[in-house]
């Protein structure tokens, strides 16, 4: 298989590492010109001088591209733009990995009639992203407060697949914890686990007895009101992807502590979770092989 990956940060150095292991896939990169040329085991190259038409799979960045068809190129100063009639040049049957969709990409990729996946809605993913995720969450809880986990009051927004682990981690180092939900049956769940639900509307009847406030939620559910009843120690962490589920603006005027956190598992663990996804790649990509040659 020829795949291009284009652009990402330091989980695609793993990732590449594990696809370069399969002697059946043949990589190109394309953004990382920064790095030593005899690093990767794979080919480098610009995106001009690659044949689209060629490609069986394309890998770009987790947050898949802007408005405009840019990538992110942590490695590379140069600026790359995929647009929409280099989509439509793909050869049929190529399939585009991102770590989550974006208008553009979902137009493009539609307009095309290519395959797209969106890594991070494969629970699979998810749930191993969720390891390193929640202890970025405990790491940056220890540095920015002044108060042990253990007898803290933890309110965890959301019982997702992120929201499940941190809800599991932080009760076994002793916290007090409530989650958030407005599904009956996370409510259920919360309370098979030993621990406190309560629903969303309620939030702010616990907002002012924590002290560190988990956000997973991508909307705006950390609002003004929530925030105005906090202590002034609290501290907020927002998991949530951009632009985040809490108003900063706010808890910076009333002096709370309020950090947005979204990509922890490539900031803090970017060798596990590039492992994570060269892992479910070259999984989807061999049953691809297997497919084909029936």
């Amino acid at each position: 298989m020829n795949i291009a990956i284009i652009g990402g940060d330091a989980r695609y150095l793993e990732l590449i590492r594990h696809l370069t292991k399969n002697p059946q896939m043949d990589l190109t990169i394309i953004g990382y010109d920064q790095l030593d040329k005899g690093f990767t085991g794979a080919k480098q190259a610009e995106l001009e001088d690659i044949e689209p038409n060629k490609l069986d799979a394309v890998i770009i960045p987790v947050p898949g591209t802007d408005h405009q068809g840019y990538v992110e190129t942590v490695f590379s100063d140069k600026q790359i733009q995929l647009k929409k009639d280099w989509f439509h040049s793909l050869k049929e049957g190529c399939i585009v990995f991102s770590g989550i969709t974006t208008t553009f990409l979902n137009e493009a990729a539609g307009e095309a009639a290519l395959q797209l996946v969106p890594l991070f809605d494969r629970d699979d993913v998810a749930i191993y992203n969720s390891i390193p995720t929640v202890e970025g969450t405990i790491m940056m809880a220890i540095q920015n407060t002044d108060f042990t986990i253990h007898s803290s009051n933890v309110v965890i927004l959301g019982l997702g697949r992120v929201g499940m682990t941190l809800a599991s981690k932080f009760a076994g180092l002793g916290a007090h914890v409530s989650v958030g939900s407005k599904h009956q049956s996370d409510l259920a769940r919360i309370t098979e686990m030993g621990l406190t639900p309560f629903s969303l509307e309620e939030l702010t009847t616990h907002s002012p007895n924590c002290d560190l406030l988990i956000n997973t939620i991508p909307a705006k559910v950390v609002t003004k009101e929530v925030i105005q009843v906090m202590k002034s120690h609290a501290l907020i962490i927002d998991l949530a992807s951009k632009p985040g589920g809490t108003d900063f603006k706010y808890a910076e005027q009333r002096g709370i502590k309020a950090m947005p956190a979204p990509g922890l598992p490539g900031i803090v663990a970017p060798k596990t979770a590039g492992a994570i996804l060269g892992r479910v790649v070259s999984q989807i990509l061999t049953e691809h092989i297997s497919e084909r040659s029936r």
